[in-house]
């Protein structure tokens, strides 16, 4: 088993990790030496052993490294040992050593003097001390060159942390609702050549229809369109999901390189289109997601919308496809921060706004593969959500919700270019930017830069198709929880980043180890709050994860109920009827939502319901909301607490433990008979600090702001703002 699944702690820094590790080589574990060997000192065998070697041979955290293995007498370790053989050809003396130490021999090289064993972890120093052993390095994986983006994210770190299973979103397909796709894009490919972008509809042509869309359904191979992916935004989109290395250009690669795509096409040449093909797009997923596998739909586009999400019909629209278990990835947009530079808040689009949703803001990683110093972009768009309703006083009451939920990387992305299918056209926003070209192509190799949530969005979207791969038992609102729990918090508050950045390692850690049948328990009713959710032999992990070699808590937050915060492992150890995809919490109501589907699996209709009575979360849960107080912005609590400080109560053990659960009866009481509030709440009207902007409802640009009617302009998140991305 994987010692990041033991509950021991790790140190708070590799320096000090390493130099525990050589004092621990203490003269005792020179002790027993080969017979017929001189001894060596234990200095100079410090100094041929690899440094990670001796962390992880006393105790330290092999971070799933496939040359650690803990077994049930304790821990093996693979390593190649070079020696210089003084007369002895053979290495005789070694081999002894080895095999009278507890290892084994496994091969001797021809290139080097050499050998790779296996060793018991606590035996190591004794064959390191012989005077024959050059050097003890381990038997590291080796790969190509791996991504920018899988580097900072953890992606690639975990794409062999599942034994037997490589993780690469393989078996997932993931809807990309946008401007199309450049299906014979190299970075589209699968193993055989052939394109990985499955289906295709194009609803922007003025003969779709407005339902399901699937007269509208065209195969790749037969389509007689020249340029799928005029605009360029989609393949750019698709390409950070799901983009495979091709050629000379490996940081092309997305998270998930072995997806299937589905291209819903719903903005046109320009990049603009309306909610009525947006929602038609939305149809058409409902109606084809069992046959076309889609457990995944990536929207990078938004409107503005005053209305609050249970009114709003890309929310409501959304919320049916989150019923239907299908996990949807939005953006939060690109409009957190005004013209002459001031943040603004309040600034999430449609359907970002819509609470079971997970919405995703921008991450600068600042061109290094490090993460201590990402920040949130400047331009992400900041929370909480400002969609309104009027009351039956005549009272406009707003949504006030916790958003977005995490960030990614969405700064610079180097992502597929789209042309048309000659390569002698590019597209508009090549055409437009052309210093973000960083390689033009005629045969479907070009690369460009990307910027904005847009792009920060598929990432995620690609991180969900691997949990969907280690696990395919997760349901959206649990798969958003472990994404929330696993992520790493960096400067900015709940507002900016929600619960932090995404960490694909940790994320994936969490999926494997939970039962791998739960949505379909959940649809059968076998389920209830307070069931164990651990698959057998699994524990759960250690929240802390390495990436490029930097190590990191977890924020271990979740948002639920839309304003409340909360945490601890039996939100994952057992059944909360949250996991549910066909309820809702927010406030004090958990609406539902049953989905109706006809005998090909494809959803025909929904009914709206409430829940009146029965239990939310098991006892053990741990409330953070009294803990992080009133929202100020000048105090920094409430909405506004940082989420490196949320980190600290957590660890403090602030908040408070549920001895009852959570329960829906006449209101939602909490433990002994306090009664829940609505959370974190903005009151309406108040100046929290000059300089602080609220947004009343978000305008995206100058006259695209959402009226009731179908015509309205939908834009992608205007590139003029940001597409250069941030220094």
């Amino acid at each position: 088993m994987n010692d990041k699944h033991t509950t021991r702690r790790p140190s708070s820094s590799a320096l000090r990790r390493l130099a525990v590790g050589l004092l621990s080589l203490s003269l005792a574990a020179f002790g027993a030496l080969a017979q017929g060997n001189s001894q060596a000192t234990p200095a100079s065998a410090n100094r041929k052993v690899s440094p990670d070697l001796v962390d992880v041979a006393n105790g330290g955290n092999s971070h799933g490294a496939r040359w650690v293995q803990d077994e049930p007498g304790g821990r093996m370790v693979n390593v190649i040992i070079t020696v210089d053989p003084k007369g002895d050809a053979q290495l005789q003396g070694l081999r002894r050593a080895v095999q009278g130490n507890g290892g084994s021999v496994y091969r001797r090289f021809g290139s080097i003097n050499g050998v790779l064993v296996k060793l018991p972890a606590a035996r190591l120093a004794d064959v390191a001390a012989r005077s024959d052993v050059v050097y003890v390095s381990p038997n590291r994986s080796v790969a190509a060159t791996r991504s920018f983006l899988e580097t900072t994210t953890g992606a690639y770190d975990t794409r062999y942390d599942i034994p037997y299973k490589t993780l690469n979103g393989s078996g997932v397909g993931i809807a990309i609702l946008d401007s199309g796709i450049m299906a014979s894009h190299a970075a589209f490919r699968d193993a055989n050549g052939n394109s990985r972008v499955t289906a295709r509809v194009d609803l922007t042509a003025s003969s779709s229809t407005a339902g399901t869309g699937t007269n509208a359904t065209s195969s790749l191979t037969g389509s007689t369109s020249t340029f799928l992916d005029p605009y360029g935004h989609g393949t750019l989109v698709a390409s950070v999901a799901a983009a495979r290395s091709f050629g000379s250009s490996p940081d092309a690669q997305g998270i998930a390189p072995a997806a299937s795509l589905i291209d819903v096409r719903v903005l046109d040449a320009n990049g603009v289109g309306d909610v009525a093909t947006v929602l038609a797009g939305i149809d058409w997923v409902l109606a084809n997601a069992k046959a076309k596998n889609i457990r995944v739909l990536n929207i990078s586009l938004g409107t503005s919308s005053t209305d609050s999400y249970t009114v709003d019909p890309l929310c409501h629209a959304v919320r049916v496809a989150v019923a239907a278990g299908i996990t949807v990835v939005a953006a939060a947009g690109n409009y957190g921060q005004s013209a002459t530079g001031s943040e603004l808040y309040g600034t999430i689009s449609s359907p970002g706004d819509e609470p079971s949703v997970i919405t995703v803001g921008s991450a600068n990683p600042k061109g290094t593969t490090y993460r201590s110093d990402d920040v949130v972009n400047n331009f992400s768009s900041r929370g909480p959500t400002r969609g309104s309703y009027t009351d039956s006083t005549g009272a406009v009451v707003h949504d006030n919700l916790l958003k977005p939920d995490l960030v990614a990387p969405g700064n610079k992305d180097i992502a597929a270019l789209s042309t048309d299918s000659l390569g002698t056209t590019q597209n508009l926003l090549a055409a437009s930017y052309p210093s973000l070209v960083i390689q033009g192509s005629t045969t479907g190799t070009g690369l460009m830069y990307a910027s904005g949530t847009s792009f920060a969005t598929p990432a995620v979207a690609g991180a969900v198709a691997m949990l969907l791969q280690a696990n395919p038992g997760l349901t959206p609102p649990l798969i958003k929880a472990i994404l929330q729990y696993s992520a790493q918090a960096i400067p900015g508050n709940l507002l900016q980043q929600g619960a932090g950045l995404l960490n694909v390692e940790g994320a994936v850690d969490v999926a494997r180890v939970l039962l791998p049948d739960i949505a379909s328990r959940i649809a059968a009713g076998s389920l209830k709050v307070g069931d164990n959710l651990l698959a057998p032999y699994q524990s759960f992990p250690n929240p802390y994860d390495s990436i490029a070699d930097q190590g990191f808590y977890w924020s271990r937050t979740v948002f639920l109920g839309g304003r409340h915060v909360f945490a601890g492992r039996d939100l994952f150890l057992k059944y909360q009827a949250v996991w549910d995809p066909e309820l809702l919490w927010v406030g004090n109501t958990v609406s539902t939502t049953d989905v109706a589907y006809d005998a090909s699996g494809a959803v025909t209709g929904s009914v709206a319901g409430t829940m009146t009575t029965g239990a939310l979360l098991s006892s053990g849960v741990r409330q953070l909301d009294p803990a992080l107080g009133t929202s100020s912005y000048l105090l920094q609590t409430g909405m506004f607490t940082p989420t490196a400080n949320i980190l600290n109560m957590i660890n403090l053990g602030q908040g408070v433990v549920l001895s009852q659960g959570l329960v829906l009866a006449e209101g939602l009481v909490l433990a002994e008979g306090v009664v829940l509030s609505e959370g974190l709440v903005l009151a309406e009207g108040l100046v929290l600090a000059e300089g602080l902007v609220l947004a009343e409802g978000v305008v995206l640009s100058e006259g695209l702001v959402l009226a009731e009617t179908a015509s309205t302009p939908v834009p992608i998140e205007d590139p003029t703002l940001d597409f250069f991305g941030e220094p």
